[in-house]
């Protein structure tokens, strides 16, 4: 099967979104399947406002329309809302084409943290983008619980995986050995919360890994912290394995790859009772929730390192795949046998 991924979400960018999708990229392969990728690299772009290291692609129905000719594909997965996205959802609409979608990010809450605007008002655009599709793929089953309530359907579960030859425990110790080291790994943006994790009072040292747009101004609000600006590969899980409590103080995240890192690394977990954190963290055994995050963070330290390498093997992208392609299976489930592919829809063939 050839899938075609329409997303905003792509390099240098450095998240969730573009990691998932890349890792999909490489075990389609080992099933026979094959990614292909509409992306803002082959566009024209502008800054995100607010973003402004994230760029837009300037992108109209004739470039969406081609690029749908060369590629023919089988199916259509839209990963983003952006204008790819739209520009996509649009053609596949006009086009009478099954498509399919993926909910990664909470737009609502991140727009409420910059804008006077309603979460309801986003969510109202957000269902209407999702909606019109045959499947709307998520991470977890709390998020499905909040999406089902707000009239998003219909839903399928896609879990996430770990590279676990990566990301393991590893004899290093970046940050020295005095006192433990509380890490926070991912966008340093407000929509993080991050600094609900730097106003802790923790003993030893707290380490932000990554970059964004509010870098520089906690950097200077909080020069005690350790700021490394964005890591990846070798040098990235050596940063997780010099740490001993992984703290994630999101309240918008939809899943969280760098949780499944962290277990990976044998780092218990601090977070939030919230979305993601509740979906991974084995209360107790592998992390600890509590709206007293500090307090979440101080007891995690007894928790055994092990039992969290343990939880992060039972994921795997392979899994991960399978799991995307049977959702894929499950829209034509039932349906004419001859549906016909997306370029002979669009009369290109």
């Amino acid at each position: 099967m050839r899938v075609l991924v329409a997303t905003d979400a792509w390099h240098p960018q450095v998240n969730g979104v573009v990691r998932t999708y890349e890792r999909l990229a490489e075990e389609a392969r080992k099933l026979n399947h094959e990614i292909l990728f509409l992306e803002p690299g082959a566009f024209r772009t502008l800054p995100c406002p607010t973003y402004p290291e994230i760029r837009l692609a300037l992108i109209g129905p004739r470039a969406v329309r081609e690029r749908v000719a060369n590629y023919q594909p089988d199916h259509i997965h839209i990963a983003t809302e952006g204008p790819i996205g739209l520009m996509m959802r649009r053609f596949c609409l006009k086009k009478k084409y099954r498509f399919t979608t993926s909910f990664h990010t909470r737009f609502p809450e991140y727009v409420a943290a910059r804008f006077p605007v309603k979460l309801s008002w986003c969510y109202a655009l957000q269902r209407w983008f999702h909606n019109s599709g045959d499947g709307i793929m998520i991470a977890t089953q709390s998020l499905a619980h909040e999406l089902k309530e707000r009239g998003f359907n219909p839903l399928l579960p896609w879990s996430r995986g770990v590279d676990i030859e990566l990301f393991r425990p590893r004899n290093v110790r970046l940050f020295g050995s005095g006192g433990p080291v509380f890490l926070y790994v991912g966008r340093v943006a407000i929509e993080k919360n991050i600094e609900a994790f730097l106003r802790l009072d923790l003993p030893g040292k707290k380490v932000v890994v990554g970059d964004g747009p509010q870098r520089k101004a906690l950097m200077a609000k909080y020069p005690d912290a350790i700021f490394t600006g964005p890591k990846q590969g070798v040098e990235l899980a050596d940063h997780y394995a010099s740490a001993d409590v992984f703290v994630f103080p999101s309240v918008t995240d939809t899943y969280g790859i760098v949780l499944l890192e962290a277990l990976a690394s044998g780092l218990p977990i601090a977070a939030l009772p919230v979305t993601g954190p509740k979906d991974i963290v084995r209360p107790g055994e592998t992390g600890i929730l509590d709206e007293d995050l500090g307090s979440a963070a101080r007891a995690a330290q007894k928790l055994d390192p092990n039992h969290c390498r343990r939880q992060a093997e039972t994921y795997s992208w392979a899994k991960c795949a399978n799991q995307f392609f049977d959702n894929i299976a499950s829209v034509y489930k039932g349906a004419d046998a001859n549906v016909p592919r997306a370029t002979e829809i669009a009369g290109l063939t």
